[in-house]
């Protein structure tokens, strides 16, 4: 349209002398004037408008030609004025064009004005290594992190969380479940964790760009671990390293299931034969009671944010609720760097839960470790019945630590 607009603009259509007889037979009311010589100029001005005669108004031809011999009208003759292109169509067409392309030139070659701008938002992430390791960048936001300025726990678990469904996804595993096949989808099977182990070296902060790595293995007959790899996208800086165990539950029952053989089929291909991330933990969880217990959390509800698809409490939300009972001076001068759980039972929105922790200190068993600390929690139902075993390792945060730590030996003696 825009080129048609230049091109009538720069070459304007004159009508044939046989179109100009036909339209003068249709509007008989029109009426020329004589010709003169052939070297004036054949230009009417008409600077008010027609009168309106019984509502409609009479045609009127703004530049008129002359008659021939037989009396017949003729088109005018062609002049350098009524030759001039319309200006103000051309200028339209051109600005249009000039606004058009400026646009397009600004979205190709768009950089940030400044170096520590981050290119935002990321994409779902690709497959690597042979279609093995699935690998996807994150961008720490000012929302994710705490009063450490630093991103918390959560947030971290939430990527690793993230990373495991985009997986599925980008390797056409992802069925109508969350996370579940499509084989896994017709016989309601779903996936839960029952044991997780992260350890922490270094906690990303805000406008950190983090490049989490995660890929998967046979777990036994009926289980699957998945590892993650967490590393600054820039360095290469090694941050977290997370390992866990997954197994199946019907999604109707309730109950564990086996992998079936359909489903095998589907996930064996991903499989990388490869030894965790992190080394087991051999050390038993200790179950805690309310006579060893030295601090306990009562009337822990979830809501209605704090459930999945699969209608239970997302395990993310655990770990939160097991830091509850932490004691406040060990959150204000240790940040945790190491955390094993065990799920135990699932709960659901009508749940109503209490966390408990006690302390131990970790002098004694490793020298290296001076100022850290031990916690065993347990996350169980009113009714005693246990939700979630854990462990968690911490260590001091900056020098202000060391004053606080004979604050947390007086509160637990």
């Amino acid at each position: 349209m825009v080129a048609a607009a230049v091109t009538s603009a720069f070459f304007p259509v004159t009508s044939s002398p046989d179109s100009s007889d036909s339209k003068s037979k249709k509007l008989g009311s029109i009426k020329s004037k004589p010709s003169v010589s052939s070297g004036s100029l054949q230009v009417k001005a008409n600077a008010q408008a027609p009168p309106k005669i019984n509502g409609t108004v009479p045609v009127t031809t703004p530049v008129e030609g002359s008659k021939n011999d037989d009396g017949a009208s003729s088109p005018p003759p062609r002049t350098f004025i009524n030759q001039l292109p319309d200006w103000s169509m051309l200028l339209a067409a051109i600005t249009t064009i000039f606004l058009a392309a400026e646009k397009q030139w600004m979205m190709l070659d768009w950089k940030p004005r400044r170096p520590d701008m981050v290119i935002d938002p990321f994409g779902i992430g690709k497959i690597v290594q042979d279609g093995l390791v699935f690998s996807q960048n994150f961008s720490i936001r000012s929302y994710e992190i705490g009063a450490d300025q630093t991103a918390s726990i959560e947030t971290l678990m939430n990527h690793l969380q993230e990373t495991a469904i985009n997986h599925c996804r980008s390797a056409g595993l992802l069925g109508e479940g969350f996370g579940a096949t499509p084989e896994m989808c017709k016989k309601n099977l779903i996936w839960v964790v029952t044991r997780m182990q992260v350890v922490v070296d270094r906690y990303p902060t805000w406008g950190d760009v983090v490049q989490v790595d995660t890929w998967v293995s046979a777990s036994g007959k009926n289980g699957m671990r998945r590892d993650w790899l967490v590393s600054n996208s820039e360095t290469g800086e090694i941050l977290t390293r997370a390992t866990s165990v997954w197994v199946m539950m019907n999604k109707l029952t309730r109950r564990l299931s086996k992998i079936p053989e359909e489903v095998r089929g589907e996930i064996e291909p991903f499989f990388m034969n490869s030894d965790p991330v992190l080394a087991e933990d051999g050390q038993k969880l200790v179950k805690l009671d309310d006579s060893t217990a030295e601090h306990v959390c009562k009337g822990l509800t979830p809501k209605w944010s704090d459930l999945d698809v699969n209608q239970h409490v997302n395990n993310v939300k655990y770990i939160g609720w097991i830091l509850e009972s932490a004691p406040l001076p060990i959150l204000e001068s240790h940040e945790l760097s190491a955390m094993t759980l065990e799920y135990r039972r699932e709960c659901g929105r009508d749940s109503v839960l209490q966390s408990l922790t006690t302390v131990s200190d970790s002098n004694t068993e490793n020298a290296v470790n001076v100022g850290e600390f031990n916690c065993q929690h347990l996350l169980r139902l009113e009714d005693g019945a246990e939700i979630v075993r854990g462990r968690t390792r911490w260590r001091p945060k900056h020098a202000k630590s060391s004053a606080n730590m004979d604050q947390i030996t007086a509160e637990r003696a």
